[in-house]
Parts: structure tokens; sequence; C-alpha cells
């Protein structure tokens, strides 16, 4: 018989299924080689897919996309927690630990709600890279720059939803991701956003956890608040809720197993 691991597809930042961001994540019985973790991510052609190996002390995660390995996401790591706590590989009231890339990350669990601690990676005022709002035909914006992405502030809610950008002249600006965002003109939502990947093999990401740990201190000081609620407006969309607490972000959200299967390993 061949030897199996346990795969699931799960929607991330929603509590419906077909909406939110989807993630694979795969549970592992040992220590993989990088480029079959890839392989692994490259067949299942979503936007990230989450590897995750028990240790004594919590789990090891890798998340990578169908091109690369990624240093953070928010998403992925969100689902990686649904399938612990479905699977009743953790207790609801245990703390999941995450041991990975970019150091130890926590996820608790509370009436179905997943809330991640994430480091904030706050961003600076810098000067367009060439051909930037070109690639997102926008005539004018503020732009700031953290170690990862750009963030363009744009001038309102419809001129993010409008957007259609040139994805191949958008892959030529060297950064992970480009955030967009605006001010929500739904009263139930502080602010609005989208992603765009493309250098990471991801013309635009449904809902972007690891995006809020940049917009949630920009949003916070211009706001005047703390705790927020957030709307990625892809065509999938997703709901988070972001609230700053000094250098951490912390990230909450719901998610939904949509399938579950088992990898020939």
């Amino acid at each position: 018989m061949k030897k199996t691991l346990p795969l699931f597809q799960v929607d991330a930042f929603t509590d419906q299924p077909f909406s939110g961001n989807p993630a694979a994540v795969c549970l592992l019985d040992g220590e993989r080689d990088t480029d079959w973790l890839q392989a692994v991510a490259a067949e299942m052609n979503l936007s990230e897919t989450a590897f995750l190996l028990e240790q004594a002390d919590g789990f090891s995660l890798r998340w990578f996309t169908p091109t690369i390995e990624v240093d953070l996401c928010g998403h992925a790591t969100l689902a990686a927690a649904h399938i612990l706590w479905e699977q009743h590989l953790l207790e609801p009231e245990t703390t999941a630990r995450f041991h990975t890339r970019s150091g130890l990350l926590r996820a608790t669990h509370s009436n179905g709600l997943i809330e991640m601690d994430f480091p904030a990676t706050p961003a600076e005022s810098t000067e367009e890279p060439p051909g930037l709002l070109d690639a997102l035909r926008l005539d004018k914006s503020n732009i700031y720059r953290n170690r990862f992405d750009y963030l363009v502030i744009a001038d309102n809610e419809s001129a993010v939803h409008a957007l259609q950008p040139d994805f191949p002249a958008l892959g030529q600006i060297e950064a992970r991701g480009i955030i967009v965002t605006a001010h929500s003109d739904d009263p139930d939502y502080d602010f609005i956003s989208r992603f765009f990947a493309p250098t990471a093999g991801i013309d635009e990401d449904p809902v972007t956890g690891y995006a809020h740990c940049t917009l949630a201190p920009w949003w916070a000081d211009h706001l005047g608040k703390q705790s927020m609620r957030a709307l990625q407006v892809s065509s999938r969309g997703g709901v988070i809720k972001v609230t700053l607490q000094n250098d951490r972000v912390h990230l909450g959200g719901r998610a939904v197993t949509v399938f579950s299967g088992e990898l020939y390993a």
C-alpha cells in the first residue's frame, strides 16, 4: 500500500465556502526536501500551500506559492491553525505555536474565530519606482515601502475597485507584492484593499493576511484607532479583524474546510 499524507483545502478569512482565500494544508510525517514541497505547491496551484510538521513545542510551518517559498503568509497560517483544531490535533484552548522563517507565530481559537499574532511591518514614504503607477493604471498616489511590499494609497474606494493592472508590467516591479488601499465607504469597515503579487506567481491574491501587518499600522495612525475591520475587495472577498498592539498585529478571521484527501507521498 502506498504511503499517504493528509491534505486539505481551506477557505480562509470567510465563514462561507468558495469565498475568502483558498489554501492547501499538508500534514507531514517528517522532513521533506524543498524541491518536493515546491512541486506539491505547484501541483495544488493555489496562492499558498502550507506544510505542517509537529515538533516538541509546536509545529514547523512553511509556505509555498506555485513558484516560490515565502517568508510569511497570513491566510495559509489561518488555514493551518483551523485544521489543527478541526482535526483535534490541538485542544480548543491550546495556543497554536508555529516555527517559521519569520520567527515564532501564535494563533488562538475562540467561538470559531481564529486570531493570529504577527509582527507589524510598517511602511515608510518612498518615491515611486519607475512604472508602478502606470502598471496599476493610476494617475497619482502616495506610495510607501516596507522590506517586502509597496503600499499604494488610492484616493477613494471606487479607484480600488476599478483597478485593472497591467500584470506583466507590474511583475517588473522589484517587490514581493503591491498593496492598494483606501478608506471604506461602508460604515461596517474601516478600510479596503487589494493585493497583487505577479512576481510570486499570483496576479491577485483574494485575501492577504500579511498585507494587513502593513495596513494596520498605517490606518491606525491615520484613523486614530487600534482595532479595525478590513475588507479585501477581490472577486472572492474576505473580512479581517485587525488590532495593532505595539509592534504586533493581531489578525482575526474564520475558515472553512472545502475538502480533504490523501497525498501519495
